[in-house]
């Protein structure tokens, strides 16, 4: 499991909790800090993990500020199938969950949905758009509250 990394935006302080949070799970360092940084310049309160363990974990210690949206990896080293998906939608049923995938067979995407996936998106993708797509889940996870 890897250490969680919080990047906090330029728009927030420690005292104010109150920034949108998004959870980034992907066993690629690159991905999740491109997408890190993109996110926290848009004023996000980011948190990374590597692996479904650790994505878990995230989600359960966050119990009392809890993730507006996770963007979740399909494959993972110790995932490779839809249950994390699953899993975390019990653990944090608010929260709106992109799938990243460069499988996207569709039977994936349609399981992904199945179980409560906002949206699923291939890789490799544009910053802009993952951006823009956090942000329209976001404004989701609002109506669902």
């Amino acid at each position: 499991m890897d250490p969680v990394q919080t990047r906090e935006s330029p728009r927030s302080t420690a005292k104010n909790s109150a920034s949108p949070r998004v959870l980034v799970v992907d066993d690629e360092p690159l991905i999740r800090w491109s997408v890190s940084e993109t996110l926290s310049d848009c004023g996000w309160e980011v948190v990374e993990r590597g692996d479904a363990s650790g994505a878990r974990s995230a989600v359960r210690d966050a119990a009392d500020h809890m993730f507006d949206v996770v963007l979740l990896d399909y494959r993972l080293p110790d995932s490779d199938d839809l249950g994390l998906l699953e899993s975390l939608r019990t653990l944090s049923p608010h929260a709106q969950i992109i799938l990243m995938t460069a499988f996207g067979k569709p039977e994936v995407v349609r399981g992904a949905l199945d179980l409560g996936a906002y949206r699923v998106i291939s890789k490799p993708f544009e910053m802009q758009a993952i951006a823009e797509l956090v942000a329209q889940a976001y404004g989701a996870s609002d109506s669902r509250h």
